[in-house]
């Protein structure tokens, strides 16, 4: 029985990680973090965005990306793009190691921008490997209503 068998109480019924499914290619846990893909870690960096009454803030973390490996964009208008590269160091031959874990590659994450998002106003900073990106809202004016007050008699 498969871990997604026994997760299911031991039914085994036609699933994601079956060949013949049509959705095997969309992802595969078999498949993640393969000592083949150098992109696997960094394709998703982790970003966390959240609204405040005057901004949209994104904060991704990014551990050993420079600034000069990175850009942050905007398309249309309406798709934040966040895209850099973590390069990799310098290797002596004569070290001996014993273990890599941290990965090197590309990386890009795109998010679409509200309404209310002023994509003429987006500032971003990098501090201590975490990328912080304002994005104002527009102000809204308070729209002027003809109201008239009609007395009940």
């Amino acid at each position: 029985m498969d871990w997604i068998g026994a997760y299911r109480g031991g039914q085994r019924s036609r699933d994601w990680c079956d060949p013949s499914s049509p959705f095997t290619d969309l992802w595969d846990p078999r498949r993640v973090g393969d000592a083949d893909d150098i992109t696997s870690s960094l394709a998703h960096a982790h970003v966390d965005w959240r609204e405040t009454d005057k901004a949209h803030i994104f904060r991704a973390d990014l551990p050993g990306v420079k600034k000069e490996d990175l850009k942050v964009q905007v398309e249309e208008n309406k798709i934040l793009q966040i895209s850099g590269e973590r390069v990799k160091e310098k290797e002596d031959q004569n070290d001996k190691w014993h273990r890599v874990e941290r990965q090197c590659g590309s990386f890009l994450r795109r998010f679409r921008l509200p309404e209310d998002a002023n994509p003429n106003q987006i500032s971003c900073t990098l501090e201590n490997g975490v990328l912080n990106v304002t994005v104002p809202k527009v102000e809204k004016k308070p729209e002027n209503k003809n109201v008239r007050q009609i007395d009940v008699v």
